[in-house]
């Protein structure tokens, strides 16, 4: 089967291939491999698209550290034949990143090479600020651009109210108000969302009904949402990379049940934008935003501009973050001491191998 290797393969340039990556491609592609992006990941083996469509290629066994690892997004250098091998993973762009689900101090990469990411949060019920805070962290670090996406709003009792609420939480992204049922909002979302566009929100919270409105087809599948808990069966059980017709792809993720924070000290800053502004008023430069005196973020709370809440949740996931950096450090001096342990042993047993001889 031949490859199509030029500038803009045209199965590719839909999926995000353009100049700059066909550029840095040469150096692959005069190995013999051929560009592809990840479209779906399974263990052992992922599903790719090339210049000549879809491919099942193996690749390579589990690295020590998940972030080395394929993931929906990701552009790869293939090597075609008999048994298509993964080679290479091309530097990402951007990675939503969140700390590992078995709380080991990995990262793990929820979508790599995002342009914009949509929180989505259903407006049938009162928001979790704590989580879009979280989400919109993670969105902020990976160098994506946030949006918030208020689904369901024509089942909402207020949501003008809710579009408010959203906006204070999201300082610097768009928010945006839709219904599936009505068509409200989804022409002007459709706009917003360019390049690679990743859905991040829990189980029912509508990401997949709105994900096949953007799409304009019931591609993805959608589950009913249980009315005693308001949450939705997890209908999304992998990541898919699907193009948009307007442009660029969507990556649609599975309901995150719980999302750890991993290195995300700038997407905490432009969340908390205000505080980060605040703080650089305190008279200290160390002030803890408590009982010091000058404090301008406290100031700031007895005035009724800024919310106790908003503070404490800046606190916690300030905390949390410092904890997986901690954790990482903690990884990374012990594997440092198991390469020195390592050398040594080896040096000893050279010397003892020398003194027999």
């Amino acid at each position: 089967m031949s490859h199509n290797t030029s500038a803009h393969p045209g199965d590719l340039a839909s999926f995000g291939w353009d100049e700059t990556l066909d550029q840095s491609f040469s150096e692959h592609r005069a190995a013999g491999l051929i560009p592809a992006r990840v479209i779906g990941v399974d263990r052992g083996s992922c599903d790719v698209i090339t210049a000549d469509g879809p491919m099942r290629v193996g690749t390579s066994p589990t690295p020590a550290d998940p972030l080395e690892a394929p993931c929906t997004g990701d552009w790869a250098a293939v090597r075609p034949g008999a048994d298509p091998r993964l080679a290479v993973l091309l530097p990402r762009r951007s990675a939503i990143v969140r700390s590992s689900a078995s709380r080991s101090s990995h990262g793990q990469v929820l979508a790599a090479n995002v342009d914009t990411a949509a929180v989505v949060v259903p407006a049938v019920e009162r928001p979790s600020p704590g989580r879009i805070e979280r989400l919109l962290a993670l969105a902020w670090e990976s160098g994506a651009v946030p949006v918030v996406v208020a689904t369901k709003v024509d089942q909402a009792d207020d949501p003008e109210r809710l579009i408010a609420e959203l906006a204070l939480l999201a300082p610097g992204a768009e928010t945006i108000a839709t219904s599936v049922v009505t068509g409200e909002g989804i022409d002007r979302l459709s706009g917003l969302l360019t390049g690679t566009v990743v859905l991040l929100g829990r189980s029912g919270a509508g990401k997949s009904t709105l994900a096949n409105a953007l799409l304009g087809t019931d591609r993805l599948a959608t589950g009913a949402v249980r009315e005693q808990d308001g949450k939705g069966r997890h209908t999304t059980v992998r990541r898919e990379l699907i193009p948009l017709p307007g442009g660029g792809v969507l990556i649609d993720t599975p309901g995150l049940r719980g999302v750890g924070l991993f290195d995300a000290d700038e997407g905490l800053e432009r969340v908390f934008a205000e505080i980060e502004e605040l703080t650089r008023d305190c008279r200290f430069a160390d002030c803890g935003h408590d009982t010091e005196p000058g404090c301008a973020v406290q100031a700031s709370i007895s005035a009724g501009e800024l919310s106790a809440r908003r503070l404490d949740s800046y606190r916690k996931l300030q905390r949390e973050n410092d904890w997986a950096a901690s954790r990482a450090d903690a990884r990374l001096r012990a594997e440092r001491d198991d390469r020195k342990k390592a050398i040594t042993r080896h040096l000893r047993a050279t010397y003892r191998f020398r003194g027999r001889k």
